[in-house]
């Protein structure tokens, strides 16, 4: 594909970093519409996503420091070298949640009402920012001789060059998309704070654990599955606790 976008000597522009980019000002410009919806502070929500950008990036690409450390202590500068690929999308989750955790309790705002509002922003933004790493060719497929599937060529690509393999980064950005509208849908049936965050803690690890089975780069290996595997099938059942047994109570 095409990694680099632009490239006039001094001015690079990496396709990957333009799209992570506009994944976040699509995640901020939707979780704005909600705040307004729901008469909540435009301006936190500003807050919240600039900071949840920095934890983002340091949380992905720590965690995907740590299921490589072989690479990295080989090579300690490109731990920096982000916009090259090499994040993984669980690290800076939950880096973010921590982060917007203890944003919310020190502005003494409820949990999971912000929760609610804000997680359908974040399908959003994965559903985009997975056409970088497209892009870029990294958390590239298996081989494979299906119809629609791709082949790298582009010399700085991630990806092994001239080989089929699965899209799996299309996967997981249809998965995304399937899963905000679902968020989208099921909004007039939510009953109380939680259960959207809920939703999606079932309705995501569902299609993260499904597109890993066609992955060919490493992720760590846990057993027979990989780091993310593990790490998304252990949401499910928080997700199952606040979409349907959590006792209605304050948030």
């Amino acid at each position: 594909m095409f990694p680099t976008l632009v490239d006039l000597g001094p001015l690079t522009v990496h396709t990957y970093g333009l799209f992570i980019a506009l994944a976040f000002l699509a995640g901020m410009a939707w979780a704005s519409h909600e705040a307004r919806q729901r008469g909540a502070s435009v301006a936190m929500v500003q807050d919240i996503v600039f900071w949840s950008i920095l934890a983002a990036i340091i949380g992905s690409r720590m965690l995907y420091v740590l299921i490589n450390p072989g690479y990295f202590l080989r090579h300690p500068l490109d731990i920096f070298m982000f916009w090259k690929g090499g994040l993984v999308f669980l690290g800076g989750a939950l880096l973010v949640a921590l982060v917007i955790w203890f944003y919310l309790r020190s502005k003494r705002q409820p949990i999971l009402f912000w929760a609610d509002l804000l997680v359908p922003a974040l399908p959003l933004g994965q559903a985009i920012g997975r056409l970088g790493c497209f892009a870029a060719g990294c958390c590239y497929g298996k081989e494979c001789d299906l119809p629609w599937a791709v082949t790298f060529t582009n010399a700085g690509s991630l990806a092994p060059k001239n080989m089929t393999l699965h899209p799996t980064q299309l996967y997981h950005s249809l998965g995304d998309l399937t899963t905000f509208l679902i968020l989208l849908f099921a909004k007039p049936f939510i009953k109380q704070p939680g259960q959207v965050l809920g939703l999606y803690l079932l309705v995501f690890p569902v299609f993260r654990i499904a597109v890993e089975f066609f992955r060919a780069d490493f992720r760590g290996v846990m057993g027979p599955f990989s780091t993310t595997q593990v790490i998304a099938a252990a949401l499910m059942p928080i997700g199952l606790w606040l979409t349907f047994f959590r006792k209605p109570q304050g948030a």
